[in-house]
């Protein structure tokens, strides 16, 4: 059986990954107005849009050579760009070391995701990239860049909000962005059938715990993945 997509259908996902980039840009509109809150969110919002842009490319058979490159650009300016601009207007009347660490993290997030686009290509892939990304992913590496903001939301000022820990954290996550330190990739995660119940209770608890305590669960989730 043949399947036909439609001009109309193939548009979706280069449409989604449009929206990704525009909450991206957003995060640095609401960074300005000192609206921390809703720059979080909308860097939280595009990694949201560009975990589906693709698998609706795939699923609805839209993949093309164009939406590739878009969503290269967007993770770019979303995940690279937009986080080093919230920290720096964040960190009111930093220095020139804080622009060099917004330089450097914003460069990195270029470098992985001009690597990550090779790799694609090559046959001589380290042998875990199957199931692993090589390095922390665009969408991790944008919102771990904030989590000294989130803290600092969450619990007000603190050696968190140092500016000297906030630049020396950012250009480490900027390193675990160009790493070759395998993470985990969730695309390859398959759930046996006896577990699916626990997990959509897991689900469930996980979606109160956003609702009742945003920014604490951010946080959580952030220190989570880093351990694993």
């Amino acid at each position: 059986m043949v399947r036909v997509t439609t001009p109309g259908v193939r548009l979706l996902p280069n449409a989604i990954t449009v929206l990704a980039l525009c909450a991206g840009l957003s995060a640095v509109q609401f960074a300005l107005t000192r609206n921390y809150g809703m720059a979080i969110a909308s860097i939280g919002i595009a990694a949201v849009l560009d975990s589906l842009d693709g698998r609706i490319a795939r699923l609805l058979d839209a993949t093309s050579k164009m939406g590739a490159e878009l969503d290269s650009l967007s993770d770019g300016i979303s995940f690279g760009v937009a986080p080093a601009l919230v920290i720096y207007v964040w960190q009111t009347g930093a220095d020139r070391i804080g622009w060099v660490a917004s330089l450097i993290f914003a460069v990195c997030m270029i470098l992985r995701l001009a690597r990550f686009n090779t790799l694609l290509d090559d046959t001589e892939q380290p042998p875990y990239a199957s199931e692993f990304f090589v390095g922390v992913p665009a969408p991790a590496g944008g919102l771990l860049a904030m989590l000294p903001l989130v803290a600092y939301l969450q619990w007000g000022e603190g050696w968190w909000s140092s500016q000297y820990v906030v630049w020396a954290w950012t250009v480490a996550i900027a390193a675990l962005l160009i790493s070759r330190i395998p993470t985990l990739s969730l695309k390859t995660v398959k759930a046996p059938a006896r577990a699916i119940a626990p997990l959509l209770i897991g689900v469930a608890l996980l979606a109160a715990a956003i609702i009742q305590f945003p920014l604490v669960a951010l946080v959580v989730a952030m220190i989570l993945y880093l351990a694993h």
